[in-house]
């Protein structure tokens, strides 16, 4: 399927690794032009040359800390100076830290909220005025599975990362006059770092190995393995494409199967 993504404008955070990465690779190779970011400035060059010397698209690697507010003006700055437009935004900050609510002290809820919840606004809010200008554009936040089933140790992203849920239904309804779409995509578990982290964390809390831990994970999923972080990114990819236009507003689970609710 030709998606119309070819020279259109994408700018996706925390895209050195993981599922970030998965979704700048998607973009890239469906022709579209990147600025990626991420604290760590080597990283991110590697990741973009890597991207550069297999699709031949335009990527611009940006440093940046994503709960610092000026330089997420500059990003933005950054990236319509050298492209007039931004076309595509797919926010990400990776998670906060795992934790119970008991051992969870008030600095870890600040840094929590500034990372996951307000780099989000801020990204969003600083695109807006271009993407209004061009009567066109696409707002795809990642969030996370927890949103829809809470998953224990997960205290923080089970409390805040909801938020980044009800600020996308709420702009659908603003933006959809200028056809803007806003969306949120909410993988389960995926091979990534954040999630061995994760898996290894748990394996020291409860004496277990990291093997039994992912064992007894898997066994939630449906589907009865972790996803690929290339079918997160495909799915992405669709999303901000033309062939997208009529969905906004939506949360979607990219999970195997892994939530048993409902909706």
């Amino acid at each position: 399927m030709e998606l119309g993504l070819k020279n259109k404008v994408a700018l996706v955070a925390a895209s050195s690794r993981g599922l970030g990465k998965a979704v700048a690779w998607s973009l890239a190779r469906e022709g579209a032009k990147l600025v990626i970011c991420a604290r760590n400035k080597k990283v991110l060059e590697e990741t973009a040359d890597e991207i550069l010397m297999e699709t031949g698209v335009t990527v611009f690697p940006l440093a940046i800390d994503l709960t610092d507010a000026e330089r997420i003006d500059w990003l933005i700055r950054e990236t319509l100076d050298l492209f007039g437009k931004v076309d595509i935004l797919v926010t990400n900050a990776g998670g906060p830290p795992p934790g119970d609510f008991i051992e969870l002290n008030e600095n870890d809820w600040k840094k929590s909220i500034e990372l996951t919840l307000m780099s989000v606004v801020r990204l969003t809010r600083a695109v807006i005025p271009a993407m209004k200008e061009q009567k066109w554009g696409r707002i795809i936040h990642m969030a996370s599975a927890s949103v829809k089933q809470p998953i224990q140790g997960l205290f923080l992203s089970n409390a805040i990362r909801p938020a980044v849920i009800g600020l996308t239904k709420s702009l659908s309804q603003e933006l959809a006059p200028d056809q803007i779409t806003v969306n949120a995509v909410c993988p389960g578990y995926f091979s990534t770092n954040r999630v061995k982290e994760l898996l290894r964390n748990k394996a020291k809390q409860s004496k277990k190995s990291v093997e039994q831990i992912e064992k007894d994970l898997i066994s939630q999923i449906p589907l009865g393995r972790m996803g690929n972080p290339e079918e997160f990114g495909y799915f992405v990819a669709f999303l901000a494409s033309e062939r997208a236009g009529y969905v906004t507003g939506t949360s979607f689970q990219i999970d195997g199967g892994f939530v048993k609710g409902l909706m």
